[in-house]
């Protein structure tokens, strides 16, 4: 009978069943994870029973934030190099990710309009619209905005990783310039040059797409990266959504604490298009 199966590494024979018990030496759980600092960052700052459910709501999106950029980057650049199965998986896990965010939107819509009152007056002019980890996402997606640098020139390295990101490929730019590497015909003036603006839809984009869509045996890989970008998509516009929701739910049409129009702001932002040609091209399938 072999019972090598259980032994751990470092540890001697009497130890090999049951959990460890001493940590005086060794790395634990807790250690692993810095629990000590993650679990002492929620510092509520008014008496309301509510703030702690606001404030972890706010910080658990900010570390999936942190992941899906993780991811983004790493999709941007397996797309660079034409490592299309790589991209994929990391694409299908952002989208699962946004599935998360959209209904953690569950639990913070159980706070009422006098609840979220009673705690208000604590944020001062914090809001979401100065994620910078959000602002990223915006832009390494392809929906870049210059202004919005403004809201970080306090935090100088903020500021840089934003300004760097507006000025790099967005990762839709680099699918583009991948369909052009796979023979596709894509116009010279959208596979050169950066935008610091919203990507805009280009007809010779449109048409490669739907030669893609037109003929999947043959561009398989590429119609794969085409649906998964339109799932990610499609998780975004659900995030959007139940953001705005919750918002209206709580708050109505109050403006916003960062001096934003509040749900107003938000509900024009439904109409954000990041992927436009992989829209538009289903109306002619």
């Amino acid at each position: 009978m072999n019972d090598t199966k259980d032994k751990q590494p470092g540890l001697c024979p009497a130890q090999w069943h049951g959990p460890q018990m001493d940590f005086s030496a060794a790395m634990s759980y807790g250690d692993y994870l810095a629990l000590d600092s993650i679990l002492n960052a929620q510092r509520p700052l008014s008496p309301a029973h509510d703030e702690m459910l606001f404030i972890v709501q706010h910080q658990a999106s900010e570390l999936w934030m942190k992941l899906m950029l993780h991811e983004l980057h790493a999709v941007r650049a397996a797309l660079r190099e034409g490592v299309l199965a790589s991209a994929c998986k990391m694409l299908a896990r952002v989208a699962r990710i946004m599935d998360q965010m959209v209904h953690a939107w569950d639990v913070l819509a159980t706070m009422t309009p006098p609840e979220y009152t009673a705690l208000r007056p604590y944020l001062g002019a914090s809001s979401g619209f100065q994620s910078c980890q959000y602002r990223e996402i915006e832009f390494i997606l392809g929906n870049k905005n210059a202004a919005m640098l403004a809201v970080h020139a306090s935090a100088p390295a903020r500021h840089a990783r934003l300004e760097a990101e507006l000025r790099a490929p967005s990762l839709y730019d680099e699918a583009v310039r991948l369909l052009a590497r796979e023979g596709l015909a894509v116009a010279p003036q959208r596979l050169h040059g950066v935008a610091s603006g919203p990507t805009a839809a280009d007809a010779s984009v449109q048409a490669a797409w739907l030669e893609v869509y037109g003929n999947t045996e043959r561009h398989w890989a590429l119609y794969e990266l085409a649906e998964k970008l339109v799932d990610l998509e499609t998780a975004m516009r659900f995030w959007r959504f139940r953001h705005v929701t919750t918002v209206e739910r709580i708050i109505g049409f109050k403006p916003g604490t960062g001096g934003t129009a509040g749900a107003s702001y938000l509900r024009k932002m439904l109409d954000t298009v990041l992927f436009p040609e992989l829209f538009g091209l289903r109306t002619q399938l």
